[in-house]
């Protein structure tokens, strides 16, 4: 198959001009301009595209599909400690249906709006293997352990999501573990999964200095969240010895397998040992807006090494505007990265979006980019006339993209 376009993308490479790629099976043959392709592969079933840009799949490297139906319940906490009573209140009344339906809701908006791949923090790992074959999209589902507000054995947690995992095998999805957050799990919990993630080569993720308050309940044993988990029954003898980045690295959680999600609050040690350790970040910008937390540091980070990319969290934590419920949509996360943060180009934010969303799950040079040897992940937006730097014009593509290919396969036809 040969896709042409007015515009091919690779994002690792520059921008080609009335170009094309050639696809055989599930992987990119060739990228180059149209001439290139169309001598070098005389057999090639051409697919001409017309007037779109062509680009590799987005990858959400973090998001909650089975909360998708919560949109719009709760406006903007006053802080953090009063959201967390609303989600699990919320999460108790709902059924596994609502769960299911709230998951392929999700995976449905993921795909019209052009990711290919999501990183998924699983709370109903009952939904798995099911979803997985209802949609076509290419699925990390991290498993989410929990432990401290039933007090369960760390090693029991741990050996359920470890079964669930052996019991799963799919040819475009694949299984991580996910200990939810510092203040929500054990410091053994932590070490355990630490050790499985290296021993079964496993990718790891949690939510890590999400709020300020989780920062001062870890570097000071003082504040809301301690004051709130410790009356709840957590033992917060783990507090108090440094940041919350800083009990991961004691749990031997930080390394080049682990997302960190949101790391919203970080002191000058944090930025050096998650660049040292090769962590990657993941914001999740409209999540962050609803929070109003203090700007990202995402120069800072950048500057230290850290490899950033970018999730749509869940639609549990994105400010409704007027009538219209909002939906998952990475183009929605880069333009609010780039609305909040002045001093970050179009071109970095659309890498963040794909090829370092790839690095960060392992798959660097098969997903997030258009190259020969890559798996053939690809979308289509539209433009029409004269656009101008080909970066800003992705950016700011509003709507469903209008094709989308997974696996060398079309998963959105091209109209």
């Amino acid at each position: 198959m040969i896709v042409r376009a007015r515009t091919v993308l690779p994002v690792a490479a520059p921008p080609v001009p009335n170009g094309a790629i050639a696809v055989s099976d599930n992987k990119i043959q060739a990228v180059g301009s149209w001439t290139e392709i169309k001598s070098e592969f005389t057999n090639g079933e051409l697919t001409d595209l017309g007037d779109v840009v062509l680009l590799p799949g987005l990858v959400n490297a973090h998001c909650h599909l089975d909360y998708t139906d919560m949109a719009g319940l709760w406006p903007p906490p006053g802080k953090f400690t009063d959201w967390i009573p609303r989600m699990l209140a919320a999460k108790a009344e709902w059924s596994y249906t609502d769960y299911a339906n709230s998951w392929l809701h999700g995976a449905k908006m993921l795909l019209h709006s052009g990711v290919t791949t999501v990183a998924d923090i699983e709370c109903v790992p009952e939904l798995l293997p099911e979803v997985w074959d209802s949609t076509p999209l290419r699925i990390i589902s991290f498993l989410e352990m929990t432990g401290v507000r039933l007090k369960r054995d760390p090693a029991k947690i741990l050996g359920d999501a470890i079964r669930k995992s052996e019991s799963l095998a799919h040819p475009r999805c694949a299984v991580a573990l996910s200990p939810h957050a510092p203040y929500s799990t054990s410091l053994e919990l932590l070490r355990l999964c630490a050790q499985a993630a290296r021993d079964q080569n496993l990718r790891l993720t949690t939510h890590v200095a999400e709020s300020d308050l989780e920062y001062e309940m870890f570097a000071h044993a003082r504040g809301g969240m301690f004051d709130w988990l410790k009356k709840n029954g957590r033992d917060n003898s783990d507090c108090g010895f440094g940041s919350p980045v800083q009990h991961l690295e004691q749990a031997g959680l930080l390394g080049k397998n682990f997302l960190a999600a949101h790391a919203n609050y970080l002191d000058k040690n944090d930025l050096r040992l998650l660049a040292r350790r090769k962590v990657s970040v993941v914001h999740c910008p409209r999540s962050h807006a609803y929070f109003r937390h203090l700007p990202f540091m995402r120069e800072r980070l950048a500057n230290a090494g850290a490899n950033l990319c970018l999730g749509t969290d869940s639609l549990a934590t994105v400010r409704v505007a007027g009538e219209q419920k909002p939906e998952l949509n990475l183009f929605e996360e880069m333009r609010a990265l780039a609305d909040a943060d002045r001093a970050v180009s179009p071109a970095e934010v659309l890498r963040m979006a794909t090829l370092n969303g790839a690095r960060a799950l392992g798959q660097r040079g098969q997903i997030g980019e258009l190259r020969a040897a890559a798996l053939a992940d690809l979308i289509a937006i539209p433009v029409s006339g004269k656009h101008g730097e080909i970066n800003e014009t992705v950016l700011a593509h509003d709507g469903p993209v209008q094709a989308s290919m997974i696996d060398g396969r079309w998963v959105i036809p091209p109209k």
